[in-house]
């Protein structure tokens, strides 16, 4: 990085790069877009070698404390920017085996990275989000956040459970893993086009929703369509009529079985490159939710992971 023009030591740029991970997975609980995320990264590294690291006792809290602001400003931006968003913005998936997706060791950590999750905490403020991310994510100790806050720990602790009745709305998903999310894309997918709308149904959950985030430059849905037998409706047209719309995104793609965010995820797949990515809100009752990303800024991030995925077997070409 820097060190290659001999102006930043080793050792610092250790410290940092030791730090990377972490940082880019609390941003992109944040930010809730991958290269945003790692722009705030980006620049905090800048400032990590700008800063006299003599009066800079411990780096970690240094590194997150000046990432989290740049991540607070942001999201002020992004706001106003998502107000004249073209059709509906959903957060940017990110693949299983994304740095991105960071600690998963507890149901919470893997629960706040899901898609569902990061768009219900687009309603909170940009401070009950970083409370809420660094403590139910990653563990920190309200002292701690309200030290990189500057904020009182009480007033902390008031955010924290301000933010977490916002988010009680959110429903108990169920856990996957590769075996399990290919099984459910194929189920999922048979259904849509068995032509019998009422095998569709029968796997959503009765207030099932579909959102679609095409950023304009892909014709999607402008509003969220809801209930089980409107979204099978839709899904089962989506399908019959989508030769066109392939057309448009260089033909018809290849589909595949992944993990997104947590949750199974039908991957299409064009002349190698990730065209649009639909991912499914597994709940204990079905599925709540499919989330349909055909945005190709949106994909970025995921493109570059698709080039060095342990890809698996297309589906079974079933259109």
């Amino acid at each position: 990085m820097a060190d290659d023009v001999g102006m930043f030591p080793t050792r610092e740029a250790d410290l940092f790069e030791a730090s990377r991970a972490r940082l880019e997975a609390i941003a992109y609980r944040l930010l809730g877009s991958a290269g945003d995320a790692e722009d705030a990264v980006q620049e905090t590294y800048l400032r990590w070698q700008a800063t006299d690291r003599e009066y800079v006792e411990t780096p970690e809290a240094w590194l997150t404390k000046v990432l989290t602001n740049l991540c607070l400003n942001q999201l002020d931006s992004a706001r106003a920017r998502r107000e004249i968003y073209v059709g509906q913005w959903l957060p940017e998936p990110v693949l299983a085996g994304g740095a991105m997706l960071g600690p998963a060791d507890t149901v919470e950590q893997r629960h706040s990275v899901s898609i569902a999750m990061l768009t219900l905490m687009e309603r909170l403020t940009a401070k009950e989000r970083a409370v809420y991310v660094l403590r139910e994510a990653f563990g920190y100790p309200h002292h701690e956040i309200a030290d990189l806050l500057d904020i009182t720990e009480a007033n902390c602790q008031q955010i924290y459970r301000r933010a977490k009745q916002h988010l009680s709305t959110e429903r108990a998903r169920i856990e996957v893993d590769e075996a399990a999310a290919r099984r459910i894309v194929a189920e999922f997918l048979a259904a849509a086009v068995s032509g019998q709308t009422e095998r569709l149904v029968a796997l959503l959950t009765d207030d099932a929703a579909i959102i679609g985030d095409g950023g304009g430059f892909v014709a999607t849905l402008s509003r969220p369509l809801l209930g089980a037998e409107r979204v099978a409706r839709f899904v089962r047209l989506a399908i019959k009529s989508s030769n066109g719309t392939w057309n448009t995104l260089g033909g018809k793609p290849e589909m595949f079985a992944a993990i997104a965010n947590g949750m199974p995820a039908l991957v299409l797949v064009s002349e190698d490159r990730i065209v649009g990515i639909a991912v499914l809100e597994v709940t204990v009752d079905g599925i709540a939710a499919v989330h349909g990303l055909v945005n190709p800024d949106k994909l970025a991030y995921a493109n570059r992971q698709w080039a060095t995925y342990a890809q698996r077997e297309p589906l079974a070409e079933l259109w």
